[in-house]
């Protein structure tokens, strides 16, 4: 679909609607430049683009690609595409989402070819029709506006990346744990707009060097840095948030073994009972026994508080010197280990 199409030339639009296509590509020989604007056009229409500008065919499959990273390349009669990945993070789902533009720049137009609502270029346009000064420098205007519009698009992606690393990391840092899976996707988000935003410095330097107007030069310097502020933020937020995770995973540790420790105390309690019951209840079965014996001479209270009660108490007697004998032995090489240590008093 096409969304504008215009002619300039000495710094002003000619014409104040859109140009149809034949006519804007018959105004190319009139000096000036045609800018033309593309949304996700159909084949159909993009062979009329290539037939009308003389684009070559592989330049049109590569524009109508899915890219994962910015790039530019130069074809026959001085044409160059540059492919842009557009950006825009959001704060609910937490995910950056990519667009792209294709851009095939020559002396006498500007097409460009956008994928994805994630960039609005019409704004680029209608800021650049502002500035006559700058748009009297010919196509590289047009190319140098669509930079500096997609770079611009990437700040509220930093910032929004930064105040969810922010959060997650005064959850951690507070010792509490945070959703795993959260910092691994924070992550794969500043991953992927890392590498929207590193090649890019290369496509920029190569514009730069070979296509832009000398008078438009320190405006497109200008973008570098803007871009290179953007490329260092991203990678400190992904270097952040490896060190976030780990600082996660050690949270995570230490939790797991405060449970263990939990856990641990009720096992020894339940073992220290179960210990203590053991004997008694040996004791209490054989004398629940009907031998005749017992059942002859335990036939009074004397003699049950002697057997019956004797019986247990001398159990549990038993039984606590050979708990406390066991303890004594352990804190007794515990101090000779320590004692047997070279370099210490």
């Amino acid at each position: 679909m096409i969304i504008d199409c215009a002619h300039y030339k000495d710094g002003q639009r000619r014409n104040k609607g859109p140009v149809p296509l034949e006519e804007a590509a018959a105004r190319r020989g009139e000096g000036g430049f045609v800018w033309l604007g593309l949304f996700e056009p159909g084949d159909e229409e993009m062979a009329q683009v290539r037939d009308s500008f003389g684009l070559h065919e592989l330049a049109v499959e590569d524009a109508l690609a899915h890219h994962r990273h910015p790039k530019i390349e130069s074809y026959e009669n001085d044409v160059r595409l540059v492919i842009l990945r557009t950006a825009r993070y959001h704060d609910q789902a937490e995910e950056v989402s990519f667009g792209n533009i294709a851009i095939f720049f020559a002396p006498s137009f500007v097409i460009t070819v956008r994928r994805g609502g994630e960039s609005m270029l019409h704004e680029a346009r209608q800021r650049l029709e502002q500035r006559p000064e700058l748009l009297s420098a010919g196509s590289s205007s047009a190319l140098w506006a669509i930079l500096d519009e997609v770079v611009d698009d990437y700040a509220p992606v930093v910032a929004g990346l930064e105040r969810d690393i922010d959060e997650i990391e005064a959850t951690v840092f507070s010792a509490a744990v945070a959703p795993t899976e959260r910092i691994y996707s924070l992550h794969g988000e500043a991953t992927g707009f890392y590498r929207a935003v590193h090649p890019l410095l290369t496509v920029v330097d190569t514009v730069e060097r070979t296509t832009m107007a000398p008078e438009l030069r320190p405006y497109l310097r200008e973008v570098h840095d803007h871009l290179l502020l953007v490329k260092e933020e991203v990678a400190n937020q992904r270097d952040m948030l490896g060190l976030v995770l780990q600082a996660n995973m050690a949270v995570i540790s230490v939790e797991q073994t405060k449970v263990g420790v939990r856990q641990n105390s009720t096992i020894q309690q339940l073992t220290v009972l179960a210990t203590i019951f053991l004997p008694l209840t040996f004791i209490t079965g054989f004398f629940g026994q009907n031998f005749g014996w017992m059942v002859d001479h335990v036939d009074s209270l004397p003699a049950f508080l002697i057997y019956g009660v004797g019986g247990l108490s001398v159990a549990l007697v038993v039984l606590l010197l050979w708990l406390r004998l066991g303890m004594s032995r352990s804190g007794t090489g515990a101090v000779q280990g320590e004692a047997a240590e070279p370099g210490r008093p």
